[in-house]
């Protein structure tokens, strides 16, 4: 490691409080008043940027709240990369091992789809499958096909908890909108979020759609991934299935 690359680790590191570094001019900087300002400027940006990227978690918890749970998460993790825009990617683990988080314990999963959403927002771009394709495949040959996932496509189940319901709510109510968490129906349920083309969307599923992406995603055939619906939900109609897939844009044209 190169003395700017050591400089600049115990620079970061002196930032976010870790460390004291035996560096006589990080010292002379650490010393300034004003690296106590931009310390706090630091922080201040990346809570900002957490409040931004997690807006469903902000909006279930309060402001106050999130800042201070935000902060401990920021010096416990600064970020790595120079954007922001991705920043907090360990922030829904932070909340499960938090402690007052635990009484929200719908929590964690809200951040992992609040996470879900900003990664499809920045994946790459691909072209939807075109059912048509599917359609030309003769019957003998549409069972061996394998369907490559689209690179925005995230999908989670929840077993216990209305997560995803919950998560769906508050996103597409307005902010001033009361959201009643009473009124639920407490079973699980799953969601997948995908970006055609430039439209980013999200759409409910099922337990067997869900079982049929986790198959494709592990490189199965169709007729693989059709018996791991099955298997997870037995009722699945599989024409209904892969509709509401392919309409949703989850493949991509194969390359």
């Amino acid at each position: 490691m190169s003395a700017l690359a050591r400089f600049q680790d115990a620079f970061s590191a002196a930032l976010a409080g870790r460390a004291e570094s035996a560096d006589p001019a990080l010292a002379a900087l650490v010393g300034q008043h004003g690296f106590a300002v931009y310390r706090n400027t630091v922080a201040s940006a990346c809570i900002d940027a957490l409040q931004a990227n997690y807006p469903t978690v902000l909006r279930l918890v309060g402001e106050q709240w999130f800042r201070a749970a935000a902060a401990i998460h920021v010096a416990q993790s600064p970020p790595r990369n120079a954007s922001l825009l991705e920043y907090g990617s360990g922030f829904a683990d932070f909340l499960a091992r938090f402690g007052p988080a635990q009484e929200l314990p719908y929590l964690e999963g809200v951040a992992r789809l609040d996470r879900f959403w900003s990664q499809a927002h920045v994946a790459a771009d691909a072209t939807p499958l075109d059912p048509a394709r599917l359609a030309r495949l003769a019957p003998d040959r549409a069972g061996a096909a394998r369907l490559a996932l689209h690179p925005a496509a995230h999908w989670s189940t929840f077993g216990q908890m209305p997560v995803a319901t919950i998560w769906r709510r508050h996103r597409d109510s307005g902010p001033d909108a009361p959201v009643e968490l009473g009124e639920l129906e407490w079973r699980g349920d799953a969601v997948l979020i995908t970006r055609p083309q430039d439209d980013l969307r999200w759409c409910a599923i099922e337990s067997g759609a869900a079982a049929f992406l986790d198959a494709c995603a592990r490189g199965a055939t169709l007729a693989e991934a059709a018996a791991w619906a099955l298997d997870a939900q037995p009722d699945t109609d599989l024409e209904q299935l892969m509709a509401q897939l392919l309409d949703a844009g989850a493949f991509r044209e194969p390359d």
